[in-house]
């Protein structure tokens, strides 16, 4: 048996693509490893969203490299392929073989030529002209540089848990249509393709029976989920659904667009117990001219009562966002108009990014550009803007009890977890003791007794 080691970098819709593609390479006879050093095939899934994460990849990629002198083949995968495959292909000769993120159906496949490969150079065959690819008929810049240009359909099928599972997500869809000026996503990914809703709860079913506690609902936009197949954004039926299913204790739901944000979806988090108390709505910024530039549908006005209407329906529910500095175009004044409505909010978890230009959207080419030390200025004073009130959010829930998920045990009788109100490594963490060993995946209650900037202290109840 082939022994795989593979290595996800970037959000959780990537680990649900290496989840896919392991489920082929199983059922295609392969094993798995968590050594690299034990692998006769690294598998490194790539993220190309934003300069840092390709820049990660690459030195990830760069790390591997030596262990191809122990006879390991390596293949990388995934967004940063699909982008900049020839550029790759000429610049890391060393590596094995591309693939795109259309192209995971074939990984079995690819794995398959470069075993054999290696078994036949070593009789002095020669399988040079090999290609692997969904489209046969086009030639591959090289014998095994899998990428094809354009969308695939949905992937489907098996899932090999590569993370415990306790925690999994739930791929709802693919693509993007939206077309925000500052991302890449629509020309990586192709437009947004909803998985049909008998494949999601039949995915959920299979993920429930493997003992999934958390389902975690990802797609570029959540929210968005049922227009292209059914004409109508269908989220609150598919949640109700979910809700059905035995097994899952939490269903969160995770990037999804304020303008998609009905009332019928407020209604429904706000009666299922299932449901987290908790959404995650990247708005980027509040200013309309600079949401106009961004080719936003949001306004500071529709935000403002969208989060109205949520804290209104849901008292206790925590509201994630994710802020960007230095747009181009972006004031003085409207930074301090985001200064202002962080402020006013008080959001429970927040993330800021500095603007960085890419390649190919219409936000690096436009006039106004805002200097990096700028933009990095204003998202350092944002964070401390945000690290006193998420203090002050945090004391106001000392004094409770929360249901509380058991992630890990730091040493003997101390634990770490997290609350409905935080994602998974993302998020805030509680840190407590408890009497007795606690299995991950554990819920317990814990009464919260002190609060730090992001994290909770406290002790399982007795």
């Amino acid at each position: 048996m082939t022994k795989i080691y593979i290595d996800t970098l970037g959000c959780f819709k990537n680990q649900e693509d290496s989840e896919r593609a392991a489920g082929l390479l199983a059922e295609g006879g392969c094993c798995f490893t968590e050594n690299e050093a034990e692998a006769e095939i690294i598998i490194v899934n790539t993220c190309g969203f934003i300069e840092d994460a390709k820049r990660e990849s690459i030195d990830r990629i760069l790390e591997l490299l030596p262990l191809k002198e122990n006879g390991a083949k390596l293949v990388v995968t995934g967004c940063l392929v699909q982008r900049y495959a020839a550029e790759l292909a000429e610049e890391l000769p060393e590596v094995d073989a591309f693939l795109g993120v259309n192209d995971y159906g074939t990984i079995a496949e690819t794995v398959r030529i470069l075993m054999e490969r290696d078994d036949t150079t070593r009789d002095g065959s020669d399988l040079s002209h090999a290609h692997v690819g969904t489209d046969q008929n086009r030639p591959g810049l090289s014998p095994m540089l899998c990428k094809v240009d354009g969308e695939a359909g949905l992937l489907t099928g098996p899932r090999k848990a590569l993370t415990p599972r306790a925690v999994s997500y739930l791929k709802v869809a693919e693509g993007c249509s939206n077309r925000c000026a500052y991302c890449a996503i629509p020309a990586i990914r192709g437009p947004y393709r909803s998985v049909p809703m008998e494949d999601v709860l039949a995915d959920a079913e299979r993920l429930a029976g493997e003992g999934a506690k958390e389902l975690v609902l990802i797609a570029q936009d959540v929210s968005a989920w049922g227009i292209d197949l059914y004409g109508e954004y269908r989220l609150p039926e598919l949640l109700t659904a979910l809700c059905r299913i035995d097994g899952p204790e939490w269903i969160r739901l995770m990037y999804c667009y304020e303008e998609r944000i009905t009332d019928k979806l407020i209604e429904t988090i706000a009666h299922e117990d299932k449901i987290c108390k908790y959404i995650d709505i990247p708005i980027q910024h509040c200013a309309d001219s600079v949401l106009r530039r961004m080719n936003r549908r949001s306004t500071h006005a529709s935000i403002e009562m969208t989060i109205k209407k949520l804290r209104d329906a849901v008292p206790d529910i925590a509201i994630r966002t994710t802020l960007m500095t230095g747009f181009p175009g972006e004031t003085e004044e409207d930074f301090e108009e985001l200064k202002d409505f962080v402020r006013m909010q008080r959001f429970e978890r927040l993330g800021v990014f500095a603007f960085s230009p890419e390649e190919g959207t219409p936000a690096a080419d436009m006039d106004d550009q805002i200097s990096r030390e700028t933009a990095e200025e204003r998202r350092d004073s944002l964070m401390l803007l945000q690290m006193d009130i998420s203090l002050e959010n945090n004391r106001a829930r000392v004094g409770r009890t929360l249901k509380t998920f058991t992630e890990e045990m730091e040493e003997t009788g101390i634990y770490v977890g997290r609350t409905e109100f935080d994602a998974p490594e993302i998020d805030n963490q509680v840190l407590f003791t408890a009497p007795c060993p606690l299995a991950y995946g554990t819920f317990v209650q814990v009464r919260i007794e002190d609060a730090m900037d992001y994290d909770l202290v406290g002790a399982v109840c007795s």
